[in-house]
């Protein structure tokens, strides 16, 4: 009976080291392959992303995005004259989409204006890429890289052109991008070459808002625009590195010109039009030379100043085109 047991005892002994063994062997072969896959899951997700440098750092993202969120106004015109609808966007300034695309935007998401994004909204879309912009959103980049990768354009004004090539390359369409900015600088060309005898003309620009009136300058939209062109502008507004000056009436004289443009940023509360109106009323800005010519133009806000993207730039330079007889 002894040996019996003893014999038990060294048999159970033996099962328990095999268990063992197999365990052992089987964890090695499972080590063995995790290595084996894994530079295969490294390569497709190098074959799958991009590496974008932008105005936050380095970001990968993939390369044929499907779900793109876009959180600026002059980037959603980006988007859409790439051939790309956005799943979601920032809201037009004024109204749900501006009346230039919104026929376009039908089924975007809207998300909030550019300066009070709804991050629920987004994180909901469950987005593969988000683009959004530095100056309007840096406070809020760690949460949106927590959603989806992102990357930043560095500023806004005047500077769609350099955002719309960042854009493009962000979604893998830079020969579309340069074929689009080339289209745009051929029509620059043009316009100046037909409007040789107009360029001395002295353009201002005045927008009209709630509470405020503003000189715009050269590192505005419309200001650079202008610029490309080749048009002069007033000896008070000739400065090339500044965004714009607020006047009073005592000012008004900054706002003369040849010609002057001028346009009203309007909510929808009548505050903006009520600005207008009351200083197109004002026997001093009857008084200045553009408007006792009769070469003081209102136009659109949107497309001169408050989109500013791509599409606008060229309805902008439609206007232009417009008027030149007229300047």
């Amino acid at each position: 009976m002894f040996i019996q047991n003893k014999l038990l005892v060294i048999l159970g002994g033996f099962t328990v080291i095999k268990k063992l063994l197999a365990v052992t062997l089987s964890s090695i072969m499972l080590f063995s392959l995790a290595a084996c896959t894994a530079p295969q899951d490294n390569t497709k997700k190098a074959e799958d992303t991009i590496s974008i440098e932008h105005a936050m750092g380095t970001t990968e993202v993939p390369k044929a995005p499907k779900k793109v969120v876009i959180l600026t106004n002059e980037g959603t015109e980006a988007l859409l004259a790439l051939g790309v609808k956005p799943a979601g966007a920032a809201n037009s300034w004024t109204e749900e989409w501006y009346p230039h695309i919104k026929k376009d935007m039908e089924g975007v998401k809207g998300l909030g204006k550019e300066d009070s994004i709804n991050l629920e909204a987004v994180a909901a879309l469950k987005p593969d890429l988000i683009i959004g912009n530095k100056m309007r959103h840096e406070k809020i980049y760690s949460k949106l890289q927590s959603i989806a990768p992102t990357v930043f354009s560095n500023t806004l004004r005047g500077e769609w052109k350099e955002n719309f090539k960042f854009y493009a390359k962000v979604l893998g369409k830079e020969a579309e991008g340069e074929k689009l900015i080339s289209d745009f600088d051929n029509r620059i060309k043009e316009i100046r070459e037909s409007s040789k005898d107009k360029l001395d003309t002295k353009v201002s620009l005045v927008r009209f808002m709630s509470g405020k009136t503003r000189i715009y300058l050269g590192d505005t939209f419309s200001g650079i625009i202008l610029r490309e062109l080749g048009f002069a502008r007033p000896e008070a507004q000739q400065a090339t590195d500044k965004f714009v000056n607020e006047i009073g009436k005592e000012r008004l004289n900054e706002a003369d010109g040849d010609v002057m443009f001028y346009f009203t940023y309007e909510t929808g509360d009548g505050k903006g039009l009520a600005r207008e109106k009351e200083w197109l009323e004002d026997p001093m800005f009857k008084s200045l030379n553009a408007v006792k010519n009769n070469k003081a133009f209102k136009v659109n806000d949107v497309i001169w100043n408050t989109s500013g993207g791509i599409k606008a730039a060229n309805l902008m330079l439609d206007d232009l085109e417009k008027f030149i007889d007229k300047m």
